[in-house]
């Protein structure tokens, strides 16, 4: 009897170990799914949106909406670069870095960004001065949802050859000489400011080892499409101009003097899109709603 009794209890054990194995899968597949199709986090790295979300901030993303729909302007969106960021990717934590191993193929290296979309395929954006502050114009008007947001001319509403400056610089980076070489000449020819925007968006030397990888934007998305930068930004009277290709959106960030944003990056392809932040979840004093839908 007692030796019938020891193998029930070992069957029993083998029971239960089976059955919590099985739970576990079917639990892994379950959130996998769920990652995959309906919601996941990010990690807010940066202070491009703040007042609206901090630096630190954890949001629970939303990804079904944009599935049905497109993104409305006004809205704020989670997005994948189209582009390797190495600082943005220094700043992820483990649980950050191993979240993003379920990113699509297409997007692996590149980081999510967290903006405002402001312009669709088709849109044209400029900068101007309402009552001492810039407002952006989407297609001659100040939309409804962003006439409360301001923001600083800069990036390639300062510069409007800085787009085409990115790309060239870009091709030569791994070639330290001849980009320490491009970088001097931009700076002769266009002045330190611009010289040093172009250095501090792609890095690549010493005191900045990190940027973007903006050549990979170039040739992924850009060339393959046709799309020459220089066609789709123009000036004015003074006044620069950008128009949304087809198949992009341009995205800005709130807190615009330290918002490294479209005005900067150039367009977001569509598909790069994941979902709406929709809760911030940590820290648990500002737990709550992010953002209402744009109607």
């Amino acid at each position: 009897m007692p030796s019938k009794d020891k193998n029930k209890k070992i069957e029993k054990s083998k029971s239960i170990f089976k059955e919590t194995i099985i739970t576990l899968i079917y639990a892994i597949v379950a959130a996998t799914i769920i990652r995959l199709y309906v919601f996941e986090t990010m990690l807010v790295p940066t202070p491009s949106m703040v007042p609206t979300i901090n630096v630190g901030d954890r949001l629970f993303v939303e990804k079904v909406t944009y599935s049905a729909r497109e993104p409305q302007i006004g809205e704020i969106v989670v997005f994948y670069t189209p582009f390797p960021d190495e600082r943005a990717q220094q700043m992820l934590r483990a649980f950050d870095k191993f979240m993003d191993s379920f990113s699509p193929k297409e997007f692996k290296g590149s980081v999510k960004y967290v903006k405002r979309l402001v312009a669709k395929e088709g849109d044209v954006i400029t900068l101007k001065q309402v009552d001492g502050k810039w407002k952006l114009f989407v297609n001659g008007e100040i939309p409804e949802h962003l006439k409360n947001v301001n923001y600083e001319p800069d990036g390639i509403f300062k510069y409007p050859k800085l787009w085409d400056y990115l790309a060239q610089a870009s091709k030569l980076k791994n070639n330290k000489e001849q980009y320490r070489a491009y970088l001097f000449t931009l700076a002769q020819k266009e002045g330190n400011e611009l010289a040093n925007i172009v250095f501090s968006i792609l890095g690549g030397l010493d005191p900045v080892p990190y940027g973007i990888n903006y050549d990979v934007f170039v040739t992924k998305y850009l060339e393959p499409n046709g799309i020459k930068l220089s066609d789709y930004v123009w000036e004015e009277n003074g006044q620069v101009y950008v128009k949304i290709p087809k198949g992009f959106y341009f995205f800005m960030g709130d807190n615009s003097p330290q918002s490294l944003d479209g005005r900067y990056f150039g367009f977001v392809p569509k598909h790069a899109v994941i979902g709406r932040p929709i809760l911030r979840i940590w820290p648990f004093n500002a737990f709550g709603p992010v953002q209402p839908l744009v109607k």
